[in-house]
């Protein structure tokens, strides 16, 4: 089955797989600007590797970029000008507050089902799109539940799994438990990580400390909220709408109060100790929330910026988080 690739946590996999395409929520690879043929001087290093995915994917039937940030909105342009695969560009709004918003939400998600039609996907009826959604929200539940006897790289693998395959997998991959790895507790904030930004784990691990909360937008926070099963059958959409919606925090958000809840409580449910910040060089969004975060919270926080420089990157990240977690021991 071709897939439809995205990113974006507020597209609704789950919508996707409805009209009968498979939703295939991307974990990049990072990719040097010099093996590119066009030029993506100025985007980060997460954007020039999406187009890069974009360009070369060969399972993909079509690509959806979101509007969440300005980096990504270029890519939609580059992409329409570049690249033969069909593409689309959903709206989300930064405002949430208000009724509009939401609406505007619902409304991208049907000009969505649209452009997934002329994928070759099929308009669902009430009960397809209800079945898929008890069926996505058991498997997000599985992967949940996880968290608590996986080592932290592998429960963000096995995150990002769900993301890429959709449930259908996500037992078989969680179903090997092992035991939870002590160490000072952290949690990592930011935007999306790449596969190697996933050696960080490894990295914060033999420096004696662990994930206790993967808060990137590939991680924990990128996830909707669990369905209402009373108004998922009263209004599977509007339900699907509001978990997305309304259930994902983001830095985007205006205003994105709703975020700094989110990190409160989860930080005192979870003893957080310290916080990895973790943004990618030039984007400007995450850049800015570093100082808020420092000026809200008594926590010790740690920047790690990355430019998609693998090896540099590997050297500064070792030596400034052994650095911080000997201050925390």
């Amino acid at each position: 089955m071709k897939a439809v690739i995205y990113t974006c946590p507020y597209v609704p996999a789950e919508w996707i797989a409805a009209h009968g395409l498979r939703a295939s929520r991307l974990l990049l690879d990072r990719v040097d600007s010099t093996s590119m043929f066009i030029r993506t001087e100025g985007v980060c290093p997460f954007v020039r590797s999406f187009i890069s995915e974009a360009m070369n994917n060969k399972d993909a039937e079509g690509v959806i970029v979101t509007t969440v940030c300005d980096q990504m909105r270029r890519v939609f342009d580059i992409l329409v000008r570049k690249c033969e695969l069909p593409a689309f560009l959903m709206n989300v709004p930064n405002t949430w507050q208000n009724i509009e918003s939401q609406k505007l939400y619902v409304d991208e998600l049907k000009r969505l089902g649209r452009f997934l039609s002329r994928l070759g996907g099929k308009s669902p009826s009430n009960d397809m799109l209800i079945n898929i959604m008890l069926e996505y929200d058991t498997a997000r539940a599985t992967v949940l539940t996880a968290r608590e006897c996986l080592p932290a790289r592998k429960y963000a693998e096995a995150i990002a799994a769900f993301g890429r395959d959709g449930p259908d997998q996500t037992t078989n991959r969680v179903r090997d438990t092992e035991l939870q790895i002590s160490g000072v507790s952290l949690a990592i904030v930011g935007g999306p990580l790449m596969k190697q930004d996933l050696d960080l784990f490894d990295i914060i691990e033999q420096s004696g400390g662990r994930i206790v909360l993967d808060a990137t937008e590939t991680g924990e926070r990128g996830l909707c909220s669990k369905f209402d099963r009373r108004r998922l059958h009263e209004e599977p959409l509007m339900e699907l709408a509001n978990s997305y919606f309304g259930g994902i925090c983001d830095a985007s958000r205006r205003p994105n109060s709703g975020l700094y809840r989110w990190l409160e409580a989860e930080f005192d449910s979870r003893n957080v100790q310290g916080i990895i910040f973790c943004r990618h060089l030039w984007c400007d969004m995450w850049h800015a929330e570093l100082r808020r975060l420092k000026d809200w919270t008594d926590l010790p926080v740690l920047d790690i910026d990355t430019a998609g420089d693998n090896e540099t990157d590997g050297y500064r990240s070792i030596n400034r988080i052994r650095a911080f977690l000997e201050m925390l021991q």
